[in-house]
């Protein structure tokens, strides 16, 4: 025998609610985020997608051949970066961006000499461009994001040497 839902959880889904999931849905692509949770009145409603690298990455950039990108490191190799001495780590939650506009030359490639303060990338935070400096002097080793790509606190985005 099938189980019937009871009452009072269908009580909570209303046509208000399937409006909340649609404007949330919409908010996802007017941010271009890529999850949004809220909780109202004891309904916790989680809208989310799923993108790939490639859709998010400027055009310009996907048919310009080879990245100046390091090779993409499982998880566990990643959790080893950011214990490297030269790791650059992410200063705060946003999306990363390796040159100030689409289309233009990326800030660093890997290869590149920087200097104390020079801009290593980009991350966009609640409509707010941030620079990336480093920290240190030292050649550039490897680039451990991709462009566009979302980034959390703490995050190892480039190695210096």
């Amino acid at each position: 025998m099938a189980r019937q839902p009871d009452d009072k959880a269908t009580a909570q889904f209303s046509s208000d609610d399937s409006a909340l999931i649609r404007e949330l849905a919409l908010l996802l692509d007017e941010t271009s985020l890529t999850e949004i949770e809220i909780e109202r009145a004891g309904l916790r409603v989680r809208v989310a997608r799923n993108i790939s690298i490639a859709a998010a990455m400027p055009a310009s950039y996907q048919s310009a051949g080879p990245m100046p990108l390091a090779a993409a490191t499982p998880a566990a190799e990643a959790a080893d970066l950011s214990k490297h001495p030269g790791v650059v780590p992410s200063q705060m939650v946003g999306t990363a961006y390796w040159s100030p506009e689409p289309g233009a030359k990326p800030f660093i490639e890997v290869g590149s000499k920087v200097s104390v303060g020079q801009t290593l990338l980009i991350i966009e935070a609640m409509k707010t461009m941030n620079q990336i400096p480093s920290p240190r002097a030292g050649t550039v080793t490897q680039i451990l994001i991709e462009d566009g790509q979302p980034v959390e606190f703490g995050e190892p985005l480039v190695i210096i040497e």
